[in-house]
């Protein structure tokens, strides 16, 4: 399957934008990749090989952020259960998908609902 050069571009932004926050490390634990803060997930980035579509999974405690999401293209309460503690699948591939701006805002507020309070004192000292 060969993936979108537009979805692949927002894909790369949000990955780097995730490993640029405070403390944040990449892990591939079920061969997907994650980023973590103080070992806790804060998004699921999935995989960019074109096995899967590309997407990004995250914690949204904000109603009206979450309400927001839900209404991309394709979005859905995450699996696993991970849907009722507020997570968010959004794929990126569909048309009319979030813009990758909003992508990575919705990424710093699943990052500040898991991280030290240190670490979110370092974010907002930036």
């Amino acid at each position: 399957m060969a993936v979108a050069a537009s979805a692949l571009r927002k894909w790369e932004k949000v990955r780097e934008f995730a490993l640029a926050l405070p403390g944040a490390a990449e892990e591939f634990p079920w061969g997907e990749s994650v980023a973590k803060v103080n070992n806790k997930v804060f998004v699921f980035l999935g995989v960019d090989d074109g096995s899967h579509p590309l997407g990004v999974t995250v914690k949204l405690t904000d109603g009206t952020a979450h309400a927001h999401a839900l209404t991309a293209p394709g979005a859905e309460p995450a699996g696993y259960g991970l849907g009722r503690a507020g997570w968010v699948s959004v794929p990126l591939e569909p048309k009319g998908s979030p813009p990758a701006e909003l992508l990575c805002d919705w990424v710093e507020e699943s990052y500040r609902a898991v991280a030290p309070k240190r670490l979110i004192a370092d974010l907002d000292a930036r």
